[in-house]
């Protein structure tokens, strides 16, 4: 098993071997060019993300910049949506679903280093999957760290550190981030705390 090999089955690897580190500059050139698109090139954005990302959905739309380790190995649904400064490492598998959108300054780190020094400095690294559900909104500023799991329908709030599973239909916020309530019908209404729509097509 060659180091990319060990890479993508989320083993210690070594991320300068066996093509990695031009896998890394190849998508870094992608990158370097999408990110200094004018922002009146809409059609020449999408095709450029599209080529980037390695799965996509219909309507997708990421801010520059962005910046990610390979692009390959992130797939987003369709309906997606990334503000400005969107970050991240797909060294393992980022599944994004469908309608999610990300705030300013998001984060997704599935790359990692083991925690003890000598083993840290043996230069292995790894990269565990992160998995994303329908309907989420992250709000600016979290980080999502390597193994995480967000389930449907979540929202995320702004500056969370997002250690561990966030289950469907919840509110989460913090650092460590924590659920704090169910979203249930009764939030429907409201588009801000306790503001209350005045229009009827939401």
């Amino acid at each position: 098993m060659n180091q990319r090999e060990r890479m993508m089955e989320e083993l210690p690897y070594k991320a300068w071997l066996d093509g990695l580190s031009e896998d890394r500059m190849e998508n870094k050139l992608k990158i370097y060019d999408y990110n200094l698109l004018r922002p009146d090139q809409l059609e020449k954005m999408d095709k450029m993300i599209k080529d980037i990302i390695g799965r996509t959905g219909e309507n997708i739309f990421i801010e520059q910049p962005f910046h990610c380790d390979y692009g390959k190995n992130i797939e987003v649904g369709n309906n997606f949506f990334a503000n400005y400064n969107c970050t991240i490492l797909d060294v393992g598998k980022v599944i994004i679903g469908e309608n999610v959108q990300f705030a300013p300054n998001v984060s997704i780190y599935t790359a990692g280093h083991p925690i003890h020094p000598k083993s840290r400095n043996s230069g292995y690294e790894y990269g565990i999957k992160v998995t994303i559900g329908n309907n989420v909104w992250i709000g600016g500023s979290a980080v999502i760290n390597p193994g995480v799991n967000i389930g449907d329908n979540v929202v995320i709030g702004s500056g969370s550190v997002v250690t561990k599973d966030i289950p469907d239909n919840v509110i989460a916020v913090g650092n460590p981030c924590r659920v704090i309530r169910e979203i249930t019908d009764a939030d429907r209404k409201y588009y801000f705390k306790d503001r209350e729509f005045d229009v009827d097509d939401y």
